[in-house]
């Protein structure tokens, strides 16, 4: 963060001192490469490491959508078990595997509150309003979920700049939830600053202090990466590129640039060709990929712009079915993010 201190006023009159300088006060102008915004990736992926955590009862309700909120009632095997902290999940477990000729069916006693990823709360009736539920889950399974095995350490700090780039507010954030809220009700023009250093802890309990936004990126990305708890999809990578076509949905290159590829459609083919077409016009290029210490890499090459802006030594930050999300770093404070949609 760059600082600007005015330290030298004229003392003629109170007034004047209080109208023409800010009274030895320090103001904060933003640096672009610190600051994020609302759909910036950062954000998207910090307001997935807060998420609410709903996999723990994985074993009741066999999903990570939702988790019933404590305590209730169920019953296994014509056993009844109150669940009234996460230990008893333990015995639902052990109930399950008690006999190995019984269906180990989970019947919970509705009424239920169930928690969502996004902290809000349902109320089901039914095992009818529990199977609706797991279906509209399923119909939003393209989206990327929870990012586990990573905690912030709060209190943090978060600036919010006006439009003359100084900052307008501050906000102290103390837990997971409000740090998801406050990313929620962001406004899209809001430029936003962590206040660093900062301090994440892995699922080793393994301390890191963080300065800078790609640090914290990178942390990130190992948690994807290496994370049990995560919904790692057991994909193949040039299976999925190959079998379906795409849309840029996201496009960063010292800004976002997304328009400038509105229209276009992808079509990677299984001999290394890439076709992008718009308006009835094809556009013919190349592609290539390959695995670098564990790192899997992607190359695009097109001849004409703005096309050949693609052209990077892209790495896979995450993919889906739906969606293939790339990253290229110049260096330790700049990078530029592209990502796929399924057409």
């Amino acid at each position: 963060m760059k600082k600007f201190i005015y330290s030298f006023c004229v003392l003629v009159l109170f007034v004047s001192l209080f109208t023409a300088c800010q009274t030895e006060s320090t103001v904060e102008i933003y640096s672009t490469k610190e600051t994020i915004i609302k759909t910036t990736p950062l954000t998207t992926y910090i307001e997935r490491v807060v998420m609410q955590k709903t996999s723990q009862d994985n074993i009741i309700d066999k999903s990570n959508c939702f988790m019933v909120k404590l305590p209730y009632i169920v019953t296994v095997n014509n056993v009844q078990i109150s669940v009234n902290t996460v230990n008893d999940y333990q015995l639902v477990q052990m109930n399950i595997n008690a006999y190995s000729n019984d269906n180990d069916i989970v019947n919970i006693h509705y009424p239920v509150t169930v928690i969502l990823n996004d902290y809000s709360e349902k109320i089901l009736e039914n095992q009818n309003a529990f199977n609706n539920l797991i279906i509209e889950c399923q119909a939003n399974s393209k989206d990327f979920g929870k990012i586990n095995c990573i905690t912030i350490n709060f209190p943090i700090t978060i600036n919010v700049y006006d439009s003359s780039n100084q900052i307008a507010s501050t906000a102290s954030i103390i837990n997971n939830k409000l740090l998801y809220s406050f990313f929620e009700n962001l406004e899209d023009n809001k430029f936003i600053a962590i206040s660093y250093p900062i301090t994440i802890t892995n699922s080793n309990g393994q301390n890191t202090v963080v300065t800078t936004n790609s640090q914290f990126e990178d942390l990130i990305k190992s948690a994807v990466d290496t994370c049990p708890d995560n919904t790692i999809p057991s994909l193949d990578f040039i299976q999925t590129l190959v079998s379906n076509s795409w849309k840029i949905s996201y496009y960063f290159h010292e800004s976002e640039k997304t328009s400038a590829y509105d229209g276009y459609t992808f079509t990677f083919n299984s001999n290394y060709k890439v076709v992008a077409t718009k308006s009835g016009i094809s556009y013919n290029g190349t592609w290539s990929t390959k695995v670098d210490n564990g790192v899997r890499e992607f190359e695009i090459k097109f001849e004409s712009d703005p096309l050949g802006k693609l052209n990077e030594g892209w790495k896979v930050f995450e993919f889906n079915n739906s969606q293939l999300r790339f990253r290229h770093t110049e260096d330790i404070n700049d990078n530029d993010y592209l990502y796929f949609e399924k057409q």
